[in-house]
Protein backbone atom coordinates (compact mmCIF):
# COMPACT_ATOMS: atom_id res chain seq x y z
CA UNK A 1 0.00 0.00 0.00
CA UNK A 2 1.18 3.08 -0.88
CA UNK A 3 1.88 6.04 1.60
CA UNK A 4 -1.13 8.30 0.68
CA UNK A 5 -3.39 5.39 0.87
CA UNK A 6 -2.12 4.05 4.46
CA UNK A 7 -2.16 7.69 5.45
CA UNK A 8 -6.24 7.72 4.20
CA UNK A 9 -6.77 4.57 5.56
CA UNK A 10 -5.29 5.73 9.23
CA UNK A 11 -7.49 8.75 9.02
CA UNK A 12 -10.87 6.81 8.76
CA UNK A 13 -10.32 4.52 11.01
CA UNK A 14 -9.48 7.49 13.77
CA UNK A 15 -12.54 9.17 12.53
CA UNK A 16 -14.42 6.43 12.69
CA UNK A 17 -13.20 5.09 16.18
CA UNK A 18 -13.92 8.55 17.44
CA UNK A 19 -17.44 8.58 15.70
CA UNK A 20 -18.33 5.44 17.60
CA UNK A 21 -16.90 6.43 20.80
CA UNK A 22 -19.73 8.56 21.40
CA UNK A 23 -22.68 7.44 22.98
CA UNK A 24 -25.51 8.58 21.11
CA UNK A 25 -23.63 7.39 17.81
CA UNK A 26 -23.90 3.70 19.47
CA UNK A 27 -27.26 4.03 20.88
CA UNK A 28 -28.71 5.24 17.32
CA UNK A 29 -26.70 1.91 15.65
CA UNK A 30 -28.03 -0.26 18.37
CA UNK A 31 -31.60 0.59 17.31
CA UNK A 32 -30.81 1.18 13.90
CA UNK A 33 -29.57 -2.91 13.42
CA UNK A 34 -32.60 -3.92 15.84
CA UNK A 35 -34.37 -1.94 13.85
CA UNK A 36 -33.63 -3.92 10.06
CA UNK A 37 -34.41 -6.97 11.73
CA UNK A 38 -38.07 -5.63 13.51
CA UNK A 39 -38.54 -3.88 10.05
CA UNK A 40 -37.73 -7.04 7.82
CA UNK A 41 -39.84 -9.66 9.66
CA UNK A 42 -42.29 -6.83 9.79
CA UNK A 43 -42.87 -6.49 5.89
CA UNK A 44 -42.01 -10.19 5.51
CA UNK A 45 -45.55 -10.31 7.64
CA UNK A 46 -47.09 -7.96 5.13
CA UNK A 47 -46.25 -10.14 1.82
CA UNK A 48 -47.86 -13.42 3.79
CA UNK A 49 -51.02 -11.42 4.80
CA UNK A 50 -51.10 -10.11 1.17
CA UNK A 51 -50.44 -13.64 -0.78
CA UNK A 52 -53.17 -14.91 1.61
CA UNK A 53 -56.27 -11.98 1.02
CA UNK A 54 -54.84 -9.38 -2.27
CA UNK A 55 -56.77 -6.64 -1.68
CA UNK A 56 -59.89 -8.00 -0.61
CA UNK A 57 -63.31 -6.46 1.32
CA UNK A 58 -61.43 -8.60 4.46
CA UNK A 59 -58.40 -7.21 4.58
CA UNK A 60 -60.26 -3.62 3.91
CA UNK A 61 -62.56 -4.45 7.19
CA UNK A 62 -59.59 -5.67 9.53
CA UNK A 63 -57.63 -2.35 8.72
CA UNK A 64 -61.01 -0.69 9.43
CA UNK A 65 -60.84 -2.56 12.74
CA UNK A 66 -57.30 -1.57 13.90
CA UNK A 67 -57.98 2.06 13.49
CA UNK A 68 -59.54 2.93 16.50
CA UNK A 69 -57.42 1.33 18.90
CA UNK A 70 -54.45 1.81 17.24
CA UNK A 71 -55.79 6.00 17.15
CA UNK A 72 -56.66 5.11 21.23
CA UNK A 73 -52.78 4.27 21.46
CA UNK A 74 -51.07 7.16 18.64
CA UNK A 75 -52.92 9.75 20.40
CA UNK A 76 -53.42 9.02 24.15
CA UNK A 77 -51.07 6.27 25.27
CA UNK A 78 -47.84 7.58 23.03
CA UNK A 79 -48.56 11.43 24.07
CA UNK A 80 -48.30 9.73 27.83
CA UNK A 81 -44.88 8.02 26.63
CA UNK A 82 -43.55 10.89 24.76
CA UNK A 83 -44.03 13.36 27.71
CA UNK A 84 -42.85 10.64 30.75
CA UNK A 85 -39.35 10.72 29.03
CA UNK A 86 -38.13 14.38 29.28
CA UNK A 87 -40.33 14.47 32.69
CA UNK A 88 -38.33 11.88 33.91
CA UNK A 89 -35.29 12.30 33.20
CA UNK A 90 -35.67 15.69 34.78
CA UNK A 91 -37.17 13.73 37.79
CA UNK A 92 -34.03 11.60 38.38
CA UNK A 93 -31.89 14.75 38.08
CA UNK A 94 -34.16 16.79 40.92
CA UNK A 95 -36.11 15.14 43.67
CA UNK A 96 -35.19 11.91 42.47
CA UNK A 97 -38.88 10.41 43.69
CA UNK A 98 -38.80 7.89 41.01
CA UNK A 99 -41.86 5.18 43.19
CA UNK A 100 -44.12 8.48 42.75
CA UNK A 101 -43.58 9.86 39.66
CA UNK A 102 -44.21 6.06 37.98
CA UNK A 103 -47.15 5.03 39.94
CA UNK A 104 -48.64 8.24 39.20
CA UNK A 105 -47.73 7.38 35.45
CA UNK A 106 -49.03 3.98 35.61
CA UNK A 107 -52.27 5.04 37.29
CA UNK A 108 -52.58 7.76 34.54
CA UNK A 109 -52.48 5.34 31.49
CA UNK A 110 -54.54 2.47 33.46
CA UNK A 111 -57.48 5.13 33.74
CA UNK A 112 -57.19 6.30 30.61
CA UNK A 113 -57.51 2.70 28.72
CA UNK A 114 -60.53 2.01 30.80
CA UNK A 115 -62.41 4.97 30.58
CA UNK A 116 -61.75 4.75 26.28
CA UNK A 117 -62.11 0.87 26.32
CA UNK A 118 -65.66 1.50 27.94
CA UNK A 119 -66.02 5.00 25.35
CA UNK A 120 -65.12 2.78 22.36
CA UNK A 121 -67.16 -0.07 22.93
CA UNK A 122 -70.50 1.98 23.37
CA UNK A 123 -69.64 4.86 20.46
CA UNK A 124 -68.01 2.44 17.49
CA UNK A 125 -71.05 1.00 16.04
CA UNK A 126 -71.98 4.74 16.10
CA UNK A 127 -68.98 5.70 14.71
CA UNK A 128 -68.60 2.64 12.35
CA UNK A 129 -71.71 3.34 10.00
CA UNK A 130 -71.00 7.63 10.35
CA UNK A 131 -67.51 7.25 9.18
CA UNK A 132 -67.98 4.41 6.67
CA UNK A 133 -71.35 4.57 5.05
CA UNK A 134 -73.14 2.79 2.79
CA UNK A 135 -71.33 -0.95 3.26
CA UNK A 136 -73.39 -4.40 3.34
CA UNK A 137 -74.11 -6.40 7.13
CA UNK A 138 -71.14 -8.40 6.21
CA UNK A 139 -69.19 -5.55 5.69
CA UNK A 140 -70.09 -4.29 9.26
CA UNK A 141 -70.08 -7.78 10.97
CA UNK A 142 -66.47 -8.55 9.67
CA UNK A 143 -65.32 -5.01 11.21
CA UNK A 144 -67.46 -6.01 14.39
CA UNK A 145 -65.87 -8.93 14.89
CA UNK A 146 -62.20 -8.28 14.34
CA UNK A 147 -62.54 -5.33 16.60
CA UNK A 148 -63.55 -6.77 19.75
CA UNK A 149 -60.66 -9.59 19.51
CA UNK A 150 -57.95 -6.94 18.56
CA UNK A 151 -59.94 -3.67 21.27
CA UNK A 152 -57.75 -5.85 24.63
CA UNK A 153 -54.66 -4.93 23.03
CA UNK A 154 -55.13 -1.54 24.24
CA UNK A 155 -54.52 -2.94 27.60
CA UNK A 156 -51.13 -4.27 26.61
CA UNK A 157 -49.85 -1.59 24.62
CA UNK A 158 -50.96 0.88 27.27
CA UNK A 159 -48.39 -0.45 29.55
CA UNK A 160 -45.94 -2.23 27.46
CA UNK A 161 -45.10 1.79 25.90
CA UNK A 162 -44.60 2.80 29.46
CA UNK A 163 -41.85 0.20 30.43
CA UNK A 164 -40.24 0.39 26.77
CA UNK A 165 -39.82 4.06 28.43
CA UNK A 166 -38.48 2.66 31.78
CA UNK A 167 -35.40 1.09 29.33
CA UNK A 168 -35.01 3.73 27.40
CA UNK A 169 -34.33 6.49 29.58
CA UNK A 170 -31.76 3.92 31.01
CA UNK A 171 -30.01 3.54 27.09
CA UNK A 172 -31.18 0.02 27.19
CA UNK A 173 -32.68 0.71 23.47
CA UNK A 174 -31.95 -3.15 22.56
CA UNK A 175 -34.46 -4.37 24.50
CA UNK A 176 -36.93 -1.91 23.66
CA UNK A 177 -36.91 -1.84 20.07
CA UNK A 178 -38.20 -5.82 19.76
CA UNK A 179 -41.00 -6.31 20.97
CA UNK A 180 -43.17 -5.61 17.45
CA UNK A 181 -41.35 -8.75 16.09
CA UNK A 182 -43.84 -11.14 18.88
CA UNK A 183 -46.69 -9.38 16.40
CA UNK A 184 -45.19 -10.23 13.83
CA UNK A 185 -44.44 -13.99 15.12
CA UNK A 186 -47.61 -14.48 16.20
CA UNK A 187 -49.84 -13.15 13.46
CA UNK A 188 -47.74 -15.49 10.59
CA UNK A 189 -47.72 -18.51 12.74
CA UNK A 190 -51.61 -17.59 13.31
CA UNK A 191 -51.61 -17.15 9.09
CA UNK A 192 -49.68 -20.32 8.35
CA UNK A 193 -51.27 -22.91 11.02
CA UNK A 194 -54.94 -22.03 12.04
CA UNK A 195 -55.86 -19.44 9.03
CA UNK A 196 -59.03 -22.45 8.31
CA UNK A 197 -59.96 -22.52 11.87
CA UNK A 198 -59.71 -18.79 12.90
CA UNK A 199 -61.18 -17.54 9.33
CA UNK A 200 -61.87 -13.81 9.47
CA UNK A 201 -60.41 -13.12 12.64
CA UNK A 202 -57.19 -14.64 11.96
CA UNK A 203 -55.39 -11.35 11.75
CA UNK A 204 -57.23 -9.72 14.98
CA UNK A 205 -56.13 -12.92 17.36
CA UNK A 206 -52.51 -12.81 15.98
CA UNK A 207 -52.31 -9.30 17.20
CA UNK A 208 -54.00 -9.80 20.30
CA UNK A 209 -51.34 -12.48 21.03
CA UNK A 210 -48.54 -10.62 19.95
CA UNK A 211 -49.41 -7.98 22.04
CA UNK A 212 -49.55 -10.04 25.15
CA UNK A 213 -46.17 -11.57 24.56
CA UNK A 214 -44.82 -8.38 23.74
CA UNK A 215 -46.06 -7.14 27.36
CA UNK A 216 -45.02 -9.89 29.25
CA UNK A 217 -41.23 -9.69 27.39
CA UNK A 218 -40.64 -6.13 28.52
CA UNK A 219 -42.38 -7.08 32.01
CA UNK A 220 -40.08 -9.56 32.97
CA UNK A 221 -36.88 -7.68 31.31
CA UNK A 222 -37.67 -4.83 33.22
CA UNK A 223 -38.46 -6.91 36.52
CA UNK A 224 -35.12 -8.61 36.03
CA UNK A 225 -33.19 -5.27 35.71
CA UNK A 226 -35.37 -3.69 38.80
CA UNK A 227 -36.66 -0.83 36.29
CA UNK A 228 -40.05 -0.90 38.24
CA UNK A 229 -39.98 0.76 41.37
CA UNK A 230 -43.34 1.70 42.57
CA UNK A 231 -44.57 3.71 45.89
CA UNK A 232 -47.33 5.94 46.94
CA UNK A 233 -48.64 8.19 44.34
CA UNK A 234 -47.51 11.35 45.40
CA UNK A 235 -47.64 14.54 42.76
CA UNK A 236 -45.17 16.76 43.10
CA UNK A 237 -43.47 19.62 40.47
CA UNK A 238 -42.56 17.17 37.93
CA UNK A 239 -45.61 15.06 37.52
CA UNK A 240 -47.47 17.82 37.49
CA UNK A 241 -45.77 19.41 34.24
CA UNK A 242 -46.61 16.36 32.78
CA UNK A 243 -49.99 16.57 33.64
CA UNK A 244 -50.21 19.82 32.38
CA UNK A 245 -48.93 19.31 29.10
CA UNK A 246 -50.99 16.04 28.31
CA UNK A 247 -54.29 18.31 27.25
CA UNK A 248 -52.06 20.07 24.31
CA UNK A 249 -50.08 17.04 23.59
CA UNK A 250 -52.95 15.14 23.22
CA UNK A 251 -54.98 17.21 20.99
CA UNK A 252 -51.61 17.59 19.12
CA UNK A 253 -52.26 13.65 18.31
CA UNK A 254 -55.81 13.59 18.31
CA UNK A 255 -55.24 15.87 15.34
CA UNK A 256 -52.43 14.07 13.65
CA UNK A 257 -54.07 10.87 14.14
CA UNK A 258 -57.36 11.83 12.42
CA UNK A 259 -55.72 12.67 9.00
CA UNK A 260 -55.71 8.49 9.26
CA UNK A 261 -59.33 8.35 9.56
CA UNK A 262 -59.72 11.24 6.65
CA UNK A 263 -57.70 9.11 4.31
CA UNK A 264 -59.59 5.82 4.95
CA UNK A 265 -63.30 7.86 5.29
CA UNK A 266 -62.49 8.69 1.48
CA UNK A 267 -60.86 5.83 0.29
CA UNK A 268 -64.10 3.44 1.81
CA UNK A 269 -66.39 6.17 -1.04
CA UNK A 270 -64.26 4.03 -3.68
CA UNK A 271 -64.11 0.70 -5.04
CA UNK A 272 -63.47 -2.60 -2.38
CA UNK A 273 -59.66 -2.99 -1.88
CA UNK A 274 -58.80 0.74 -1.97
CA UNK A 275 -57.84 1.18 1.72
CA UNK A 276 -55.66 -2.22 1.49
CA UNK A 277 -54.34 -0.59 -1.52
CA UNK A 278 -53.41 2.62 0.14
CA UNK A 279 -52.20 0.71 2.97
CA UNK A 280 -49.47 -1.40 0.87
CA UNK A 281 -48.92 1.92 -1.42
CA UNK A 282 -47.36 2.99 2.12
CA UNK A 283 -45.52 -0.10 3.46
CA UNK A 284 -42.21 0.81 1.64
CA UNK A 285 -41.99 4.34 2.79
CA UNK A 286 -43.57 3.54 6.21
CA UNK A 287 -40.15 0.86 5.96
CA UNK A 288 -38.34 3.79 4.96
CA UNK A 289 -39.44 6.00 7.77
CA UNK A 290 -39.46 3.15 10.34
CA UNK A 291 -35.60 2.53 9.63
CA UNK A 292 -34.58 6.17 10.39
CA UNK A 293 -36.71 7.68 12.58
CA UNK A 294 -36.78 4.31 15.10
CA UNK A 295 -32.61 5.27 15.50
CA UNK A 296 -33.19 8.63 15.54
CA UNK A 297 -36.36 9.14 17.30
CA UNK A 298 -35.85 6.43 20.57
CA UNK A 299 -32.74 7.99 21.40
CA UNK A 300 -33.17 11.73 20.31
CA UNK A 301 -35.93 12.69 22.95
CA UNK A 302 -33.85 11.32 25.68
CA UNK A 303 -30.91 12.59 24.52
CA UNK A 304 -32.98 16.39 24.26
CA UNK A 305 -34.08 16.18 27.26
CA UNK A 306 -30.71 15.80 28.89
CA UNK A 307 -28.23 17.62 26.55
CA UNK A 308 -30.58 21.11 26.91
CA UNK A 309 -30.62 21.21 30.14
CA UNK A 310 -26.46 21.17 29.94
CA UNK A 311 -26.25 23.69 27.08
CA UNK A 312 -29.48 24.44 24.60
CA UNK A 313 -27.76 26.78 21.87
CA UNK A 314 -25.54 23.37 21.71
CA UNK A 315 -28.34 21.21 21.42
CA UNK A 316 -30.35 23.65 18.80
CA UNK A 317 -26.98 23.06 16.38
CA UNK A 318 -27.12 19.93 16.83
CA UNK A 319 -30.52 19.43 15.81
CA UNK A 320 -30.08 21.17 12.48
CA UNK A 321 -26.99 19.10 11.94
CA UNK A 322 -29.29 15.70 11.96
CA UNK A 323 -32.10 17.70 10.16
CA UNK A 324 -29.47 18.38 6.78
CA UNK A 325 -28.20 15.09 7.10
CA UNK A 326 -31.26 13.18 7.41
CA UNK A 327 -32.79 15.18 5.17
CA UNK A 328 -30.32 15.00 2.15
CA UNK A 329 -29.62 11.14 2.88
CA UNK A 330 -33.53 10.04 3.06
CA UNK A 331 -33.79 12.28 -0.60
CA UNK A 332 -31.51 10.64 -2.05
CA UNK A 333 -33.41 7.17 -1.62
CA UNK A 334 -36.16 8.09 -2.16
CA UNK A 335 -35.51 9.37 -5.74
CA UNK A 336 -34.18 5.75 -5.97
CA UNK A 337 -37.03 3.98 -4.57
CA UNK A 338 -39.37 5.73 -6.77
CA UNK A 339 -37.25 4.30 -10.06
CA UNK A 340 -37.42 0.57 -8.32
CA UNK A 341 -40.68 1.02 -7.17
CA UNK A 342 -42.61 -1.49 -9.69
CA UNK A 343 -39.99 -3.91 -9.32
CA UNK A 344 -40.17 -3.76 -5.59
CA UNK A 345 -44.04 -4.32 -5.66
CA UNK A 346 -44.05 -7.03 -8.10
CA UNK A 347 -40.96 -8.61 -5.79
CA UNK A 348 -42.45 -8.14 -2.48
CA UNK A 349 -46.30 -8.65 -3.22
CA UNK A 350 -47.69 -10.24 -6.56
CA UNK A 351 -48.42 -13.78 -5.71
CA UNK A 352 -51.75 -15.33 -5.37
CA UNK A 353 -54.09 -13.61 -4.56
CA UNK A 354 -52.45 -10.62 -5.60
CA UNK A 355 -52.54 -9.31 -9.04
CA UNK A 356 -50.08 -7.68 -11.80
CA UNK A 357 -53.24 -5.05 -11.77
CA UNK A 358 -52.26 -4.94 -8.24
CA UNK A 359 -49.17 -4.48 -8.30
CA UNK A 360 -49.36 -1.24 -10.67
CA UNK A 361 -52.35 0.86 -8.12
CA UNK A 362 -49.70 0.11 -5.15
CA UNK A 363 -46.59 0.78 -7.27
CA UNK A 364 -48.22 3.87 -8.19
CA UNK A 365 -49.30 5.28 -4.48
CA UNK A 366 -45.76 4.34 -3.38
CA UNK A 367 -44.54 6.66 -5.63
CA UNK A 368 -46.64 9.57 -4.46
CA UNK A 369 -45.67 8.47 -1.18
CA UNK A 370 -42.27 8.13 -1.46
CA UNK A 371 -41.98 12.06 -1.70
CA UNK A 372 -42.94 12.75 1.63
CA UNK A 373 -40.08 10.61 3.38
CA UNK A 374 -37.32 13.52 3.72
CA UNK A 375 -40.21 15.91 5.01
CA UNK A 376 -41.68 13.34 7.25
CA UNK A 377 -38.39 12.47 8.89
CA UNK A 378 -37.53 16.33 9.71
CA UNK A 379 -41.12 16.81 11.07
CA UNK A 380 -40.71 13.41 13.48
CA UNK A 381 -37.85 15.06 14.91
CA UNK A 382 -38.83 18.59 15.44
CA UNK A 383 -41.34 17.24 16.82
CA UNK A 384 -39.23 15.31 19.64
CA UNK A 385 -37.00 17.77 20.08
CA UNK A 386 -40.25 20.02 20.66
CA UNK A 387 -41.85 17.83 23.05
CA UNK A 388 -38.63 17.84 25.14
CA UNK A 389 -38.62 21.56 25.60
CA UNK A 390 -42.72 21.40 25.96
CA UNK A 391 -44.22 23.27 23.03
CA UNK A 392 -46.64 21.32 22.79
CA UNK A 393 -49.32 23.62 22.46
CA UNK A 394 -47.65 25.21 19.00
CA UNK A 395 -47.89 21.00 18.15
CA UNK A 396 -52.09 20.97 18.43
CA UNK A 397 -51.90 24.20 16.63
CA UNK A 398 -50.15 22.85 13.83
CA UNK A 399 -51.65 19.69 13.41
CA UNK A 400 -55.14 20.75 13.56
CA UNK A 401 -54.00 23.42 10.24
CA UNK A 402 -52.40 20.10 8.91
CA UNK A 403 -56.00 18.53 9.43
CA UNK A 404 -57.91 21.16 7.38
CA UNK A 405 -55.81 20.81 4.99
CA UNK A 406 -55.69 17.35 4.26
CA UNK A 407 -59.31 17.17 4.61
CA UNK A 408 -59.34 20.23 1.64
CA UNK A 409 -57.17 18.23 -0.07
CA UNK A 410 -58.74 15.21 0.20
CA UNK A 411 -62.07 16.48 -1.00
CA UNK A 412 -60.78 18.24 -4.00
CA UNK A 413 -57.77 15.65 -5.55
CA UNK A 414 -60.44 12.75 -5.10
CA UNK A 415 -62.60 14.38 -7.50
CA UNK A 416 -59.77 14.26 -10.69
CA UNK A 417 -57.10 11.32 -9.54
CA UNK A 418 -59.31 8.82 -7.23
CA UNK A 419 -57.27 7.02 -4.87
CA UNK A 420 -54.02 8.69 -6.50
CA UNK A 421 -55.18 11.83 -4.97
CA UNK A 422 -55.66 11.06 -1.64
CA UNK A 423 -51.55 9.56 -1.67
CA UNK A 424 -51.06 13.26 -3.29
CA UNK A 425 -52.94 15.09 -0.58
CA UNK A 426 -51.03 13.06 2.09
CA UNK A 427 -47.70 14.13 0.40
CA UNK A 428 -48.55 18.14 0.34
CA UNK A 429 -49.35 17.85 3.96
CA UNK A 430 -46.72 16.66 4.96
CA UNK A 431 -44.56 18.77 3.12
CA UNK A 432 -46.62 21.92 4.32
CA UNK A 433 -45.64 20.33 7.69
CA UNK A 434 -42.45 19.99 7.39
CA UNK A 435 -41.96 23.83 6.54
CA UNK A 436 -43.97 24.91 9.60
CA UNK A 437 -42.18 22.68 12.31
CA UNK A 438 -38.98 23.49 10.98
CA UNK A 439 -39.52 27.38 10.79
CA UNK A 440 -40.66 27.33 14.34
CA UNK A 441 -38.17 25.39 15.00
CA UNK A 442 -35.71 27.71 14.15
CA UNK A 443 -37.38 30.99 15.40
CA UNK A 444 -36.97 28.83 18.64
CA UNK A 445 -33.25 28.85 18.55
CA UNK A 446 -32.95 32.39 17.47
CA UNK A 447 -35.43 33.43 20.34
CA UNK A 448 -32.79 31.12 22.74
CA UNK A 449 -29.53 33.06 20.87
CA UNK A 450 -31.11 36.44 21.33
CA UNK A 451 -31.41 35.50 25.35
CA UNK A 452 -27.92 34.77 25.46
CA UNK A 453 -26.52 37.75 23.47
CA UNK A 454 -28.26 39.93 26.11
Amino acid sequence: MNPLNAELTNTFSIKLKLLLSQPLIRSMMVVAFISIFVKVTGFYKETVIAASFGLSELLDTYFIAVLIPAFVQNVFVDSLSNLFVPNYITELKTTNQIKSFQSVSFMIVTAMIIILTIICLIFSEYLLTTVFPNHSEKYYHLIRIQFYWILPSLFFWGYSSLLCCLLEVKNKFLYSTIPPVFTTITTILCLVFFKEKLQEIVLAIGMLTGSIVAFLYLLILCVHNKEISLGPPVVNKNTRIMIAQLPPKITSGLLSCSNSFVEKFFAAQLIAGSIAALNYGSKIPAFAVGMLILPLGSVLLPHFARSMNDDLLKTYKQLFKILKWVFFSSLCLCVLGMFVSNDLVRVLFERKEFTANDTLIVANIQKIGLLYIPFYLNTLICVKFLTAINKNKFMAWTSLWNLGLNLLLNAVLIKYWGIYGLAMSTTIMYIVSSIIYVGFTYKQYKIALSKTEV
